[in-house]
């Protein structure tokens, strides 16, 4: 009679399995084209709405005050500033500021705090540690999982913004910044989205089934980085920025991703 012997799966076996589950899931969920859809016409909204208030004012609410609306007049502003454009405004919070590429670090992670939510509520995730997976592959899966997602958002805004000014008719003059330092700037900001998807990771496994606890812990820990995503990730940006959101995001990943296991690991998961 033989004996009956149980494959042992290495790391990279158990985390491609990991892998192929969780991107199954995603991409066959209605919720990620939804994500994707917002993500590119949240720049064609504003960039075709904002072109139509002409030279609309409004008042200052602390010196009432009546003042021109800051609006678009270029359509590299929905994608970053450069450095010196930044200097000059000092902490501004107007329109172009606010209302551009860089609230995707906010949205693109809402994804993954919706999906381990899930995840913890119908016992999937019980399920998974109980009988399959090791807690820090689930871990190493959603960081990666989030890093896809959100880099598949920001590529559809950027295509997005692109035709909403078209459609506005805004210029496309790059000033100061190129062609190669656009590029740099979006390389940036899919690197620097590693820091936000671990964070919004730790915060999600701290409230598991609880999602509205993930999303809040999430957004007030988010802003109080997000004064640094226009320096670090600027539309005249160089190697230098892309290789510093790199390393950041890589570290934020590792530190955030090893918090994230050992709550896994040490607290209750049901």
């Amino acid at each position: 009679m033989k004996e009956l012997k149980f494959e042992k799966k290495g790391f990279f076996k158990r985390i491609s399995t990991m892998f192929e589950v969780d991107f199954r899931r995603m991409f066959t969920t209605p919720l990620f084209y939804i994500f994707l859809a917002s993500a590119f016409m949240i720049p064609v909204l504003i960039l075709v709405m904002t072109s139509s208030f002409g030279d609309a004012t409004t008042i200052d609410p602390v010196t009432g005050v009546e003042k021109e609306m800051e609006m678009f007049t270029n359509v590299w502003q929905i994608i970053g500033s450069t450095l010196s454009d930044q200097n000059g405004a000092g902490m501004s919070m107007d329109m172009t500021t606010m209302c551009n590429i860089n609230l995707l670090f906010f949205i693109a992670p809402i994804l993954i705090c919706i999906n381990i939510s899930e995840d913890f509520r119908s016992g999937y995730a019980k399920n998974l540690f109980t009988y399959r997976a090791k807690k820090v592959d689930y871990v190493i899966s959603k960081i990666f999982l989030g890093f896809v997602c959100a880099t598949y958002m920001l590529v559809v805004f950027f295509i997005g913004a692109m035709i909403g000014g078209a459609i506005a008719k805004l210029p496309f003059d790059l000033g100061s910044a190129t062609a190669i330092s656009v590029l740099m700037c979006m390389l940036s900001k899919v690197f620097l989205m590693l820091v936000f998807i671990s964070i919004v990771v730790v915060m999600s496994v701290i409230a598991k089934e609880k999602l509205w606890m993930s999303i809040l812990l999430f957004m007030a820990t988010g802003m109080l980085l997000f004064m640094m995503i226009p320096s670090l990730t600027p539309l005249d940006a160089t190697v230098i920025n892309v290789v510093l959101c790199l390393v950041g995001g890589v570290l934020f990943s590792i530190g955030l991703g090893a918090v994230s296991n050992t709550l896994l690991t040490k607290r209750n998961i049901l």
